[in-house]
């Protein structure tokens, strides 16, 4: 058996994973006084080199997307580095009927690096469902509650908007939006026209310095990172105070395996793999915080069993890797005929939406529950490979006057994204595949996944709103979508959308929920789950904002207990 190597070290806190609840609470805690290891899979990054930032698609072979355009899977290879739906070595599987795809990133940051910065705050009635509908399981926590972490995370990343007092959409602590694009406000213009709201988007891009990092320079490529981290990331906004204080030990590519529990029952370190030299080692902490991701914080709790956890560490509940959740996805597009007569302009504008629509239809009786929002987008943007696949399908001929058609139509589409929120169900859920072990020999996990009845009519509802939009706006709506089959209303596959939540639920019930109300285990109280996994519903709105509030909440808290000496 090989030897483990143990780090005589005793940190105050164990940190596993960089993203953006690892980030916050790295952050929060060292500027606390707390010695702090943070355990990261993926190796560091950095920006100057890794982020294709202003590269142009000829200087990449296959102009980024790999060959046979496999890297496109992934987003392309202009992607912020080390994400991936497939990562070799590190299978998952998904049970007999269902289909869940995970995407995972392992570097400094997390899927930080990458994401698209929608930075939306849950509304009151969100932490209520349950008393709404008879759906589900309130929060143990108010909006209230979370309400001034919220002004806290968005104050110290910076976030733009406007304040409109939308009951779905709770405004915050705004930077100024950039100006709107043309086709914003031609779908403003058709938004307003049949009853929708439509206003400036909230986006975790700065318009003005905050905190020495300078505001965007519009270059619209916020997907590749931003080397001036105008944009926000854990890896350039929460790591570098955090490395300030003296007080953070970055250890990277260190494959997290379990949580050790001492004889007295508390958490005592956790087990990791050095994937540089394939060697198991361990660290000790009076506290451990999970801040993995939703499902990769659920594998490890699952595999960290023991005499007192046969079922995984804080499980008591049975409800680790449960109520596991992502956002409904469908999306859609048009072409509006009066952009072919616009004159070519810069389009001016950070790299994603100036404005959206909120949940508008809050205020009377839908086919479904909860609601969604919309995401929209057109112009002549960036061209890449793919770019004209559309109007490939729908027109014959070649060479000279195939390239004056596509001259033609490009820029000339608005496309339109739907998120919304998807209601827990007993057959989605994650759980140790009994066989599949990682190439580190780590048990992998196998997903249970089923879109209900209620997420099938939220798909149809948001196909039917995207062509009363494009209609609306004088265009033709082109995306058709089957009613039935794999994906009815072209519903995305579960976890395709990214927002996947739930699996280490926070109530106030130890019978049915895994934490308490500050992301703290009812079973092991110096064990917190700080990602995505806490959240109790997954609402029509992205969920990176709450998990950093969250965070900054519970790590306030951890602070004060370990003060106290209660850790």
């Amino acid at each position: 058996m090989s030897q483990v190597i143990r780090s005589p070290k005793m940190y105050d806190v164990c940190v596993i994973g960089s993203g953006a609840g690892g980030g916050t609470a790295a952050k929060v805690l060292t500027e606390g006084g707390l010695n702090v290891v943070l355990l990261e899979a993926g190796p560091p990054v950095t920006p100057e080199k890794d982020f294709k930032m202003l590269m142009w698609p000829y200087e990449l072979p296959h102009r980024g997307v790999g060959v046979g355009g496999h890297a496109a899977e992934n987003f392309g290879e202009f992607l912020a580095p080390n994400g991936a739906w497939d990562i070799e070595g590190e299978p998952y599987t998904s049970a007999p009927g269902s289909n869940f795809q995970w995407f995972r990133s392992r570097i400094v940051g997390g899927r930080t690096n990458h994401w698209g910065r929608i930075a939306l705050r849950f509304a009151p009635i969100d932490f209520r469902s349950g008393t709404r509908d008879g759906l589900g399981d309130d929060w143990p926590i108010t909006y209230d509650d979370l309400a001034p972490y919220y002004d806290k995370v968005e104050s110290y990343i910076g976030v733009f908007g406007t304040r409109e007092n939308v009951s779905s959409a709770p405004d915050g602590m705004f930077l100024p939006p950039p100006k709107p694009r043309c086709t914003d406000l031609i779908v403003k213009k058709a938004c307003d026209k049949i009853g929708i709201i439509c206003i400036p988007s909230r986006l975790a891009i700065l318009t003005r310095s905050v905190n020495g990092r300078l505001a965007c320079h519009y270059c619209g490529q916020c997907g590749r990172g931003c080397v001036t981290a105008s944009n926000f990331s854990s890896s350039q906004v929460m790591i570098p105070p955090a490395m300030k204080t003296g007080k953070l030990t970055m250890v990277t590519g260190a494959m997290a395996r379990e949580v050790l529990l001492g004889k007295d029952g508390k958490a005592e370190g956790v087990s990791y793999i050095d994937k540089a030299t394939r060697t198991e080692k361990r660290v000790s902490a009076r506290a451990v915080v999970l801040a993995a991701s939703a499902c990769e914080s659920a594998r490890l709790l699952l595999n960290s069993t023991s005499a007192q956890f046969p079922n995984g560490l804080a499980n008591s509940s049975g409800a680790v890797g449960r109520y596991l959740t992502d956002s409904v996805g469908s999306d859609g597009w048009g072409i509006i005929p009066q952009l072919e007569k616009m004159p070519p302009h810069n389009h001016d504008g950070v790299g994603g939406m100036h404005m959206y629509i909120p949940w508008w239809k809050f205020d009377r009786k839908n086919d479904f529950p909860r609601g969604y929002h919309i995401e929209f987008g057109g112009g002549r943007e960036m061209p890449g490979v793919g770019e004209f696949n559309d109007l490939l399908h729908e027109e014959e001929g070649y060479g000279a006057a195939l390239k004056k058609r596509a001259r033609q139509v490009y820029g000339v589409g608005i496309g339109l994204s739907g998120r919304g929120e998807m209601i827990p169900n007993p057959d989605t859920y994650c759980e140790i595949d009994p066989i599949v072990v990682d190439k580190w020999g780590i048990p992998v996990l196998r997903f249970h996944f089923k879109w209900s009845e209620y997420e099938l009519r939220q798909a149809q509802d948001m196909q039917e709103t995207f062509r009363a939009i494009i209609e609306a706006a004088g265009g033709e709506y082109k995306t058709k979508t089957p009613i039935s089959g794999q994906h009815p209303f072209g519903i995305a596959e579960g976890g395709k959308i990214i927002h996947e939540v739930g699996t280490a639920r926070m109530g106030a019930d130890p019978k049915s929920a895994v934490l308490n109300a500050y992301c703290q285990s009812h079973d092991v109280k110096n064990v917190f789950v700080m990602d995505g996994a806490p959240l109790v519903t997954n609402p029509d709105k992205n969920p990176t904002l709450t998990i950093m509030a969250l965070a900054w909440r519970a790590s306030e808290y951890l602070l004060d207990e370990a003060k106290k000496g209660n850790l």
